[in-house]
């Protein structure tokens, strides 16, 4: 199997230049309109697919994300892998803004956001003990390290709803959890990421410490600030990632999850929810 790199880009990273081929593609889903069209093209060789996650311009608050949709969407395209940019704050002393976090874990505090792609007819149970993949994970954290940042290679990211920062209590609670960085938007993705058997890595870059120190306030200029540096990092860092990918894609056992996750009796599965979720059960249904 051939790689085509899924990216997500989240606050501060809105576009991918450099792209052979550029086009933005406008994508329908069954599940409504992902955040924007998809920027595809072709980044020393490997097929890539970029959406935005809120949108260029910023226009999708975190609660507002269609989830669904822009997995789907990223599915449709023939994505073989996730690779999620996320600025987050940081919980952890020792990780300062400007700092690239390889997450690994995750704590999910989101309310009322549609989580799963399956339902009443047709019900799948995805493993998520460990919901980012180590592979992909490992060659980002290498990806970032060569672009000059100062990686974290594990650390757990507590999902808030929002689209408020945390209350001085709230952040000193998450700390007491064991939490290292705290956002908005990677619940329910890296669920969805896995239901649609995408393997999926999550780099976080830290913009701010929260509002769990005292002297330390959330505000949206300083955090700005950091985002552009960010940014450009996150760039380079995709670029050296898609030049290190191997030449051939090894299979992962993330791509086959949902052999051991549906449970519903074939004879009793719901049509229209096996037609409307068509692009992740293909390879299933052989349909």
């Amino acid at each position: 199997m051939n790689w085509k790199l899924g990216i997500i880009g989240g606050s501060g990273l809105y576009a991918l230049p450099g792209l052979e081929g550029a086009e933005w593609v406008t994508v329908e889903t069954p599940f409504g309109a992902p955040s924007d069209a998809v920027l595809t093209g072709t980044l020393h060789g490997v097929p890539l697919a970029f959406l935005p996650r809120h949108g260029r311009g910023h226009r999708v608050p975190p609660g507002d994300l269609n989830a669904r949709a822009n997995i789907m969407a990223l599915k449709i395209l023939g994505c073989t892998d996730l690779l999620s940019v996320s600025a987050v704050g940081s919980l952890d002393a020792d990780m300062a803004p400007g700092d690239f976090v390889v997450v690994d874990q995750f704590i999910d505090r989101t309310r009322g956001r549609p989580g799963s792609f399956f339902g009443p007819g047709l019900v799948a149970h995805v493993p998520l003990a460990d919901p980012v993949c180590p592979r992909l994970s490992a060659m980002a954290a290498a990806a970032a390290r060569a672009a000059g940042v100062r990686v974290h290679d594990a650390a757990t990211y507590l999902a808030m709803e929002g689209p408020q920062f945390s209350t001085r209590a709230e952040s000193r609670l998450y700390r007491q959890w064991g939490a290292q960085v705290i956002g908005m938007t990677a619940m329910p993705e890296a669920r969805l990421a896995r239901e649609a058997e995408l393997p999926y890595a999550l780099v976080a870059m830290v913009t701010d410490y929260d509002s769990w120190r005292e002297a330390d306030d959330v505000d949206i200029a300083s955090i700005l600030r950091v985002m552009a540096a960010n940014a450009d990092a996150a760039r380079t860092m995709v670029a050296g990632l898609v030049q290190a990918l191997p030449g051939v894609r090894a299979a992962s056992p993330i791509d086959t999850v949902l052999d051991v996750a549906l449970i519903t009796d074939p004879a009793v599965r719901d049509a229209a929810l096996v037609a409307r979720l068509a692009p992740i059960l293909r390879r299933v249904t052989g349909g």
